[in-house]
């Protein structure tokens, strides 16, 4: 304990004096410091201490073109990513799970490149992160400069935080025609060098939005709070040009502010970066996950083939007497992009055949994968869709009760879809998107579960019991609020899907050539027909077991849901979707 043996053996005579009743031992006692016996409390250790390493091992990549090539040129600005860093300044607390949060340097910075903003991140999780780092290779006018100045936007030295130190937030003040991408922090008062950043020419640069909370001084949804948030193109989609910066923005204010920093313009080939047809099929191999069904799941994938193969109809509105049956390949299917209500396909007639294709068929299930370019050219999306012949009825959770809701729920024709989104610069895995029905979520590498195949750890989804949404990990994630809800149960499960099994569906930006879209693809009209049912009779008949208070509350989190949830409408196909040409949501 490192205390002073005369200390010690002072101390302990007057304890044991004043446990005797001397009168004189209570205010000797009191001179000695009071944290002799003491420890010293040790920091406590947080997820951002450590550094979250992808537990892939990726072989080199097929050679050829501008792919895992370390830099891409957005024309006349060639841009690095770098994922390694120099702590400047954190906090201790507030910011998510509050554990505070932590500026970052980037740090080997390959030669004649450019710091363009720091890199900020919450302490909840483990470090795992990149920003851009640039260099002029414009044969025109200089797409790099320095600053002019500094304007400090905030420092903590007054705030309430606990902290290493105090932290000063600088924006770069950039010359006429020339744009400030992110921020400078220090832990004097003294402006940062010149030299310490540079700004972009304004031609390269475009509109960002803060999107994601990393800290501030109240919360997100605090409009008097000091907020740091990471920011991304306004404009993202496949023919999007806007490039992610990695860099956080300071501002007073939330997420509708204007912002005071810009991202990256690509002004050169989108499809330079993206990887050929011999790199994709490595990188599904690589990272294609590994897909758990409930051990309840009655309602099983299948390939589109089998689907038409065993009885599947379109029907025509004004004709709904006499279905046709969907050629293999559905090469008879309506090739029009509309979505006019005019088609939709439904199960087999005859009640047998409908019941057997109503479970799908996992020995013929294969993944349809649409590989597009986002944020710039800067990544790859490898958005990876199941089928499902049918989605089954909710369940819902009303605070201790657990309700069944009929036929809410149900509709014929599912599709679901994982996205991963991998970095063009080293091919490396960043984030997953998982699809939540009419929604979903972005998550990154570091949160997600790998499981190890032959010796090779592969991303790992769940898919919830009957409808079929994509999860990260087991459990039941409930689609409501205060313990009122659709369940969404996950679970392992002897039903295990490699979606390794794919078939590629589409690439537009390699063009027509490469890979031939199926007949199927281009249909665009609803794969399943409108269920005809009345959602209040359908709520009468739960709410009859619910108590009389829970009655209105289940009722207003149900008829909130979206149509996808509820099952009234047959669902559209892929390529009728909005992320298909833009960004997940």
């Amino acid at each position: 304990m490192g205390v002073n043996v005369g200390i010690f053996c002072a101390v302990l005579l007057l304890t044991t004096q004043l446990a005797m009743g001397f009168p004189g031992a209570a205010p000797l006692l009191k001179k000695f410091p009071g944290n002799i016996f003491k420890k010293k409390k040790a920091k406590a250790i947080l997820p951002i201490d450590t550094t979250f390493k992808l537990p892939v091992v990726a072989s080199p990549w097929p050679a050829g073109g501008g792919f895992a090539s370390g830099t891409i040129d957005l024309g006349g600005l060639q841009v690095s990513q770098v994922s390694t860093f120099n702590k400047v300044w954190a906090t201790n607390d507030g910011g998510p799970d509050n554990k505070g949060f932590t500026v970052f340097e980037p740090k080997d910075t390959p030669q004649g490149f450019s710091m363009l903003g720091s890199y900020g991140q919450p302490n909840n999780q483990p470090l795992f992160g990149w920003i851009l780092v640039a260099k002029d290779v414009s044969s025109t006018s200089s797409a790099l400069k320095k600053p002019l100045d500094y304007t400090l936007v905030w420092n903590s030295a007054s705030v309430k935080v606990s902290q290493d130190s105090p932290g000063y937030v600088w924006l770069p003040k950039a010359p006429d025609g020339y744009k400030a991408l992110g921020h400078v922090v220090t832990t004097t008062p003294d402006k940062p060098s010149l030299d310490k950043i540079k700004c972009v020419r304004q031609d390269l640069t475009e509109q960002c939005e803060a999107y994601s909370w990393i800290w501030g001084t109240g919360g997100d949804s605090d409009p008097n709070s000091f907020n740091f948030y990471a920011v991304r193109p306004s404009n993202r989609g496949t023919q999007a040009l806007g490039v992610g910066v990695g860099a956080f923005v300071a501002q007073n204010g939330g997420t509708n502010s204007s912002l005071s920093i810009t991202c990256l313009k690509n002004t050169n080939a989108i499809s330079k970066s993206m990887p050929n047809l011999k790199q994709i099929g490595a990188l599904l191999q690589t990272y294609s996950p590994i897909l758990y069904l409930h051990p309840d799941e009655e309602f099983q994938p299948s390939s589109v083939d089998w689907f038409f193969s065993n009885g599947a109809l379109l029907y025509q509105r004004g004709k709904e007497s006499n279905p046709v049956k969907i050629a293999p390949n559905g090469t008879n299917l309506p090739q029009d992009p509309h979505t006019d209500g005019a088609y939709w396909l439904d199960l087999p007639a005859d009640a047998d055949n409908k019941e057997r294709v109503k479970k799908g068929d996992l020995q013929s299930f294969e993944s349809y994968v649409h590989v597009k370019p986002m944020l710039g050219g800067t990544f790859t999306d490898l958005a990876m869709w199941v089928f499902y012949p049918f989605n089954g009825p909710a369940r819902a959770k009303v605070e201790f009760f657990n309700v069944k809701l009929g036929r809410i729920g149900e509709h014929v024709g599912d599709w679901e879809h994982v996205t991963l989104r991998i970095s063009n610069f080293d091919g490396q895995l960043w984030k997953v998107y998982f699809a939540q029905h009419s929604k979903g979520a972005w998550v990154d590498s570091s949160q997600i579960e790998f499981q190890s195949d032959n010796n090779v750890n592969r991303p790992v989804v769940y898919s919830s019991l009957h409808g079929h949404a994509s999860y990260p990990h087991p459990g039941l994630i409930l689609q409501g609020k205060n313990g009122i809800g659709i369940r969404n149960d996950t679970a392992k499960s002897a039903s295990v899907l490699d979606m390794r099994k794919c078939v590629l569906i589409s690439t537009e930006y390699l063009g027509s050539s490469a890979v031939v879209e199926p007949p199927w693809l281009n249909y665009f009209r609803e794969w399943g027909p409108k269920i005809d049912y009345n959602i209040d009779d359908e709520l009468k008949k739960v709410e009859k077991f619910l108590p009389g208070k829970l009655k209105t509350a289940f009722e207003n989190i149900i008829k909130s849901l979206p149509n996808e949830v509820l099952g009234e409408e047959g669902p559209t196909g892929p390529k009728a979707k909005n992320n298909w040409s833009g960004d997940e949501v």
